[in-house]
């Protein structure tokens, strides 16, 4: 969805790698390197990896994933290799998930994370594969913290940044989403077609709880079904 460089700085948090050109299938085992500061952290998620029935890379070549583990997200981008012609997919596992630097590796082209806690072996083959091919998946909790503009543009498959400021239109006035960012990034998902099996794999969690969320933002809408939730929403301009 997103895009920008890749690259890995001396100091400060290093941006993510831009997302690699890939084939249509991965290789007959997808392959992922495992990159992580601490070398006991770095061991689990290598393990983990196997587990889940992906095969382990050494180094970073074409055709890999690369896993990279840290606390924080910024921990894990600055243990990615360095610059890959094309980029890389990447998968960040992490324990937090500050806002901002969740925002900075969205905006450098990584829209694939994982907290630690839930890093299953099954978790991190989908996450591999989703990596592999260019699917941003994120923690429902970090999804629902972005900010508004950022939610939007990245449901929408248009990019994390925003547009550049300007005047207000004559007459208009700023006006109040009656939804929340949990419930405009589920109605755009719905908008897009998805039914609630997918939107809940995209969001990273249960069909149950967009079950819920769609009757929640109905009732905040006024309406009686999808459809006439996507048309209002619509006339809004809330997707």
């Amino acid at each position: 969805m997103s895009t920008v460089q890749v690259g890995v700085r001396t100091a400060g948090p290093a941006p993510a790698p831009a997302p690699a050109v890939r084939p249509s299938a991965p290789p007959h085992a997808l392959r992922v390197h495992v990159r992580a500061a601490d070398p006991a952290v770095r061991g689990r998620l290598a393990a983990r990896v196997v587990a889940g029935g992906a095969e382990p890379a050494a180094e970073w070549a074409p055709g890999a994933v690369v896993g990279a583990a840290a606390d924080t997200v910024d921990g894990a981008l600055e243990a990615c290799p360095p610059t890959a012609p094309g980029g890389y997919p990447l998968v960040v596992v992490a324990d937090r998930f500050p806002t901002a630097e969740v925002v900075r590796a969205l905006r450098a082209g990584t829209g694939t994370l994982l907290p630690s806690g839930r890093a299953t072996p099954d978790r991190l083959a989908a996450a591999a594969r989703a990596a592999y091919h260019g699917e941003d998946r994120l923690p429902h909790e970090v999804l629902v913290r972005l900010p508004h503009e950022v939610l939007v543009r990245l449901i929408n498959g248009k990019g994390t940044e925003p547009p550049a400021a300007g005047p207000p239109a004559a007459g208009a006035a700023e006006k109040k989403s009656p939804l929340t960012a949990r419930q405009t990034a589920v109605l755009s998902l719905v908008a897009d077609g998805h039914d609630n099996a997918a939107i809940a794999r995209t969001l990273d969690c249960s069909p149950h709880t967009v079950k819920n969320v769609i009757y929640e933002l109905m009732a905040r809408l006024r309406v009686n079904n999808r459809a006439h939730a996507v048309a209002r929403a619509v006339r809004l301009g809330l997707v």
